[in-house]
């Protein structure tokens, strides 16, 4: 039986997707909280993301809300799945956080500062009580 916390990923993440009975939610529990791990169908991943990842930080604040009024800490976690259904994970590529690795021809320098201000933007969202 699923719970609260993964019928309302699952309902959010069906709205986006064009595969919705495609979409999976599994929960862990560990010393950092509660990690929900959500794998939808390869071609509907772009989707759950979003252009530089909106979309998945807008369902990580809405399941912050929801922690809140349960007194939990969630993480969710994107799964990346390829064709055969096979979690990209098992082969050492798990699309965590929304991040993805994009080539770019700029000098390292600019893209180490850009790293560097993109984590503390990140470390002060974190901060923000939801």
């Amino acid at each position: 039986m699923a719970t609260i916390d993964q019928q309302f990923v699952e309902y959010i993440v069906k709205t986006l997707v064009n595969n919705p009975d495609k979409v999976a939610v599994e929960r862990k529990i560990d010393e950092k909280g509660v990690l929900l791990s959500l794998t939808v169908d390869p071609e509907d991943v772009g989707r759950v993301i979003g252009k530089r990842g909106v979309t998945a930080q807008a369902i990580r604040v809405l399941l912050r809300a929801l922690g809140t009024k349960q007194d939990a800490r969630y993480n969710l976690k994107i799964v990346n799945t390829d064709e055969d259904g096979v979690s990209k994970a098992e082969k050492a590529e798990v699309v965590e956080d929304a991040t993805e690795e994009v080539e770019t021809e700029e000098p390292e320098e600019e893209t180490s500062e850009l790293a560097e201000k993109t984590r503390a933007e990140l470390a002060d969202l974190d901060d923000l009580d939801i």
